[in-house]
């Protein structure tokens, strides 16, 4: 093995080297995507621009979720945005792009090809590598919007609580999502307990599979017909 090694041009040592190095990273931020842990300053960042965005159209999203409904009608300027969401130059894929950068040269270094073509090939492969990683996490950020846009169907509809929302807790209501009766986790609005079977309406959604509810109160048959 040691011979293996040493027999190798000292630039394809530092490529494989390099190569275990960029190979950790990688894998350590495929893992923490996976695991939702892989939320960086840039989602952040885009987080905080659609806020931002919605509440300087008016959008009340602690109110009837207008600024969900906008949201549903992309603009053209929303939606040149949704494409700029495609980010080539993100931590990830510059990893990809060395990770595989360096384990192509090291290898066609090591079959004999020339430093050069050795690197041009690299250089392709980290480039095709760095465009499939960054598509794989686009489409999973669109994946997470769509979710989202879907569940917005909900706010401002009437539906049951499930499963009982203790105080300042989390449980599970029963509303309509896209037409769909569906179980869906739940906070009250104003903190208190909500027990199972309390009509409720939903006001408003805290993220992607949370929505926050407020029980209903039955008005008089009298009221009711001076409305």
């Amino acid at each position: 093995m040691m011979e293996w090694w040493y027999k190798l041009p000292s630039v394809a040592q530092w490529l494989y080297v390099a190569a275990a190095f960029f190979s950790v990273f990688f894998l350590w931020q495929l893992i923490a995507a996976i695991m939702g842990l892989g939320h960086d300053a840039e989602a952040d960042a885009a987080d905080a621009h659609v806020d931002a965005d919605a509440e300087a159209d008016g959008g009340d999203v602690d109110g009837d979720g207008a600024a969900y409904d906008h949201a549903e009608h992309l603009s053209g300027e929303e939606a040149a945005a949704s494409i700029a969401a495609f980010k080539l130059l993100s931590i990830r894929s510059i990893l990809a792009f060395f990770t595989l950068f360096c384990w192509a040269g090291a290898l066609y270094l090591t079959v004999g090809v020339g430093v050069g073509l050795a690197l041009v090939y690299g250089i392709c492969w980290g480039l095709s590598g760095m465009f499939a990683v960054a598509g794989i996490f686009f489409a999973m950020r669109r994946l997470t919007e769509t979710g989202t846009a879907h569940l917005a169907t909900c706010v401002g509809t009437a539906g049951t609580v499930y499963l009982n929302i203790p105080t300042g807790g989390q449980g599970e209501a029963r509303v309509p999502v896209g037409g769909v009766i569906s179980y869906v986790k739940a906070r009250s609005a104003g903190g208190a307990a909500i027990k199972a079977g309390t009509p409720i309406r939903v006001v408003r959604l805290l993220d992607n599979t949370t929505i926050e509810v407020s029980p209903t109160v039955d008005r008089p048959a009298g009221e009711e017909a001076e409305r």
